[in-house]
C-alpha cells in the first residue's frame, strides 16, 4: 500500500511539472505593455517561488522510497528509476524558471533604465533650450554677449554618453520585441528634439561668436579712435598754449 501510495505521489508531481512547464514556460508572451512586462515579471517571481517550494515534497518522496527500497527492494527499485526521471525533470524545470525570471528582470531593469537615461537627457534638452532662449533679447553689451555665449557653450559641451546608452537599450528591446512600439515613440520624439535644439543651438553660438568678433572689432576701432583724438587734442592744446599761428602748423592741425 505504501509503494501504491508513492507512487501516486511520483505521477501527481509529474503532472504537476507538466502543468508547470505549460503555464510558465510555453506561453507565447507579447510585451507591448510596461505593465504588461511588469506583470510578466512578477508572475514568473512567483512561479519561482512556487517551484522551488516543491523542493520540499521531493525531498521527502525520495526519503520515503529510499526507506522503501531498503525494507522492499523489488518495489523500491522500481519506484526508484521513476523518482530519477522526476527529479531530472524538477531540476529541469528549476534551470528553467530561474533562467527565464533571470532575463525578464535584466529586461526590466533594462527598461527602467532606458527611462532614467530618457529622464537625465530630457532635462538636459530643457535646459539647452531655456539657454537657447535667454539668448534671444540681449543687450547691446560685449560682456553680456560674452556671457551668454560662454553660458551656451556649457551645455553643449555636455558629454554623448547618455544618449549612447539610449540608442543601445531602446535597440536591445526593440530587437527582442519587447515594447518595441512605446519605446520606437519615445526614442523618435526624444531624437526629433534632440537635432531641432542642437541645431538651433549651435546657430546661436554660431550667430553670437560673429556678433562678439564685431563688437569686440568695433571696440577696438573706437578705442584708436579715441587715442588719436587724444593725441590731436594734447597736440592743439600744446600749440594753443605756444601761441603758434594757425597758418605755422601742420596742414592736418590747421
Amino acid at each position: 500500500e505504501k509503494a501504491v501510495n508513492l507512487k501516486k505521489d511520483l505521477a501527481e508531481m509529474q503532472e504537476w511539472m507538466t502543468q508547470a512547464e505549460e503555464e510558465y514556460l510555453e506561453k507565447d508572451f507579447e510585451y507591448k505593455s510596461p505593465e504588461e512586462l511588469e506583470n510578466a515579471v512578477e508572475e514568473m517571481k512567483r512561479a519561482k517561488e512556487d517551484v522551488l517550494q516543491k523542493e520540499v515534497r521531493v525531498k521527502i518522496l525520495k526519503d520515503n522510497i529510499k526507506m522503501l527500497a531498503t525494507k522492499v527492494p523489488s518495489s523500491g527499485q522500481e519506484l526508484a528509476t521513476e523518482l530519477n526521471v522526476v527529479l531530472e525533470n524538477y531540476q529541469l524545470l528549476c534551470n528553467r524558471i530561474r533562467g527565464k525570471c533571470h532575463t525578464l528582470e535584466e529586461v526590466w531593469s533594462c527598461w527602467i533604465e532606458l527611462l532614467q537615461y530618457l529622464d537625465l537627457e530630457t532635462a538636459w534638452l530643457n535646459n539647452l533650450e531655456e539657454r537657447v532662449q535667454m539668448t534671444g533679447n540681449l543687450p547691446d553689451k560685449l560682456d553680456a554677449v560674452n556671457d551668454a555665449l560662454e553660458s551656451l557653450e556649457s551645455v553643449l559641451r555636455h558629454p554623448a554618453d547618455n544618449r549612447t546608452q539610449i540608442r543601445e537599450l531602446g535597440q536591445t528591446l526593440i530587437d527582442g520585441g519587447i515594447l518595441d512600439d512605446i519605446i520606437s515613440e519615445k526614442l523618435e520624439a526624444f531624437n526629433a528634439r534632440y537635432e531641432e535644439l542642437s541645431h538651433l543651438a549651435v546657430s546661436r553660438q554660431i550667430a553670437l561668436e560673429q556678433q562678439l568678433q564685431t563688437m569686440r572689432e568695433t571696440d577696438h576701432m573706437l578705442q584708436v579712435l579715441q587715442e588719436s583724438l587724444g593725441d590731436l587734442d594734447r597736440q592743439l592744446t600744446s600749440y594753443l598754449t605756444d601761441r603758434i599761428d594757425a597758418f605755422q602748423m601742420p596742414q592736418e592741425a590747421q
